[in-house]
Order: structure tokens, then C-alpha cells, then sequence
């Protein structure tokens, strides 16, 4: 069990983070991108500070700055970037965009941590890439009305993700996952509770519009699972596995994240899955292998 509970902490992380851009769609409904990128980071930090907030104290002064750093790479920041994205592209096109992250994790690792790729990783980059671009002008195609220059906040949040990943894997592996979780949140609660007020969300309009106690459920739904209980998970997953296996998160969402779009009446096209498939072989060869 002990060698395969990598395995189980990837699937449930699947399902998870592939329900996660749907609720995004819903709660934009009722929030904008700005108020829901904050109300997810505020809710999530209140999760995790319930649970965990006194193993803060143990994080030190040196990690602070690494801690800091994920934080805003690996949640602040692409919160607000897949709101916006979203407000114009497909949900079910935004988590496969998101399959990007573990193609980015490989091009970062070898930019900035020095770490050789294989020259099957490097077709694997350029194979990604390639369905990245399908998958962008079939969308144009598919979606005359939508702006697809939006896709590219998601490929930036990719990129985020990817150095994210590699930095907790280089400098936090020994922090316990939940600590590192809380510490992330300590860091971005404070600014997220400014980009909040800032919004005039507190106004009495905002308060009393019908629309926005179900888009507040849906953030309570997405804070719960898919940040505060998905991240610890991650978490953990980084610190007993490879960053590369981490990141594969990424095979399985688009999957959960087509058929829930699907069910919201979303168009998903042939060209667009063969784009998709594409995209994942790419991921799949960025994998390096086990002699």
C-alpha cells in the first residue's frame, strides 16, 4: 500500500481539481473575477488555519521566503488568472490548458534548477506544444464569440505552477505539508482580503443580489476541496513522489473537467480532442522513465 498510495493521492486529486473549473464558471455567475479569486483565498486560508494554523510557528525565518513564493505562485496569482480566463474560454478548455503544468514543471526544472532534460522530454515539450496551438485555433473556430487570447492567462498560471512545484520540491521537502499549506495562506490571506474590499464587494448591492449566495456556495465547495484539502494533498504528493509524477495531476483533470463541461451545455469539438490528445501524449514523453 505504501508504494501505491501515490497513486491514490493522484486520482483523488484528479477528481478534485477537474470539478474545480466548473465551479469557477458558477461562481462567476455571481462574483466577479477579482471578488472570486479573493473570496477563494480567504475561505481557504479560514479552512486552513482551523486545522492547522499553530504550525506556523515552526516553519523558519530562512523558509519563509520559499514559502512566500509558492504561495503567490501556486495559488494567489493564478486564482485571479483562471477567473479571467474564464470569464471568455470554456471551462472544459481551461483544464486543458492546465495539462500544460507538467510539460512547464520539465522546461523550469532544466531554465532555472539546472536539471537535464532527455531528448525524448524535449519532444515531449514540443509535442504539448504543438497541441497547445491546435487546441487554441480550433477553439477560435469552434468559438467565434469568445475570445481565446484569454487561454493565454492559463498557460501563464502553468508557468506559475510549474515553478511553484519545483521550488517546494528543492526547498520545502522537508516541511510537513500542511505547514506549508498554512504558511502559503498566511502570506496571501492579508492581500487577498485587500483586493476584496477593493472590488466593493461589501457594498449593499453586491450583499443583496440574489445571485450571490450560490456563487458563494460554489467558492465554499471550491475553497473546501479543491484548495485547502487539494492542496495539502499536493503537498504531500510533491514531498513522496517526483515533481514530474506530481504535476501529472494533469492527465486525468482534463477528463473530469470535459465531462462536467458537457454537462453544462459546453461545445467540445472532434479536432479540439484530437488537440487534447495531442497535448497529453506530449505530457506523457516529458515523463522520464525508470530503467
Amino acid at each position: 500500500m505504501g508504494r501505491n498510495i501515490k497513486w491514490v493521492y493522484l486520482i483523488v486529486l484528479s477528481l478534485i481539481w477537474g470539478s474545480s473549473f466548473i465551479l469557477i464558471k458558477k461562481g462567476l455567475i455571481g462574483l466577479t473575477p477579482m471578488q472570486l479569486g479573493a473570496v477563494r483565498i480567504i475561505l481557504t486560508g479560514f479552512f486552513l488555519f482551523i486545522v492547522g494554523f499553530k504550525s506556523i510557528r515552526t516553519i523558519s525565518l530562512k523558509d519563509w521566503k520559499w514559502v512566500v513564493l509558492t504561495g503567490l505562485l501556486g495559488t494567489f496569482f493564478p486564482s485571479f488568472l483562471f477567473a479571467y480566463a474564464e470569464t471568455e474560454i470554456d471551462s472544459s478548455i481551461a483544464s486543458i490548458l492546465n495539462s500544460l503544468v507538467p510539460l512547464n514543471t520539465i522546461i523550469i526544472g532544466f531554465l532555472v534548477f539546472k536539471i537535464n532534460s532527455t531528448k525524448r522530454q524535449v519532444l515531449g515539450v514540443f509535442i504539448g506544444l504543438l497541441g497547445t496551438v491546435m487546441l487554441i485555433m480550433n477553439g477560435v473556430s469552434l468559438n467565434p464569440t469568445q475570445n481565446y487570447s484569454y487561454a493565454f492567462l492559463v498557460i501563464i498560471s502553468t508557468f506559475m505552477y510549474a515553478a511553484s512545484v519545483n521550488i517546494l520540491k528543492h526547498h520545502l521537502q522537508a516541511m510537513n505539508a500542511l505547514t506549508v499549506a498554512v504558511g502559503n495562506f498566511t502570506a496571501i490571506i492579508i492581500p487577498a482580503i485587500i483586493v476584496l474590499i477593493s472590488t466593493g464587494f461589501f457594498k449593499e448591492e453586491v450583499l443583496t443580489s440574489p445571485s450571490l449566495k450560490p456563487a458563494l456556495l460554489y467558492m465554499i465547495v471550491l475553497s473546501l476541496f479543491g484548495t485547502a484539502i487539494a492542496k495539502v494533498l499536493f503537498n504531500k504528493l510533491v514531498q513522496i513522489a517526483t515533481p514530474v509524477f506530481a504535476s501529472s495531476v494533469a492527465y486525468l483533470m482534463p477528463i473530469v473537467a470535459v465531462f462536467w463541461g458537457l454537462l453544462d451545455g459546453e461545445t467540445f469539438g472532434f479536432f479540439q480532442g484530437i488537440a487534447t490528445v495531442i497535448i497529453l501524449i506530449g505530457v506523457y514523453l516529458s515523463h522520464e522513465r525508470k530503467s
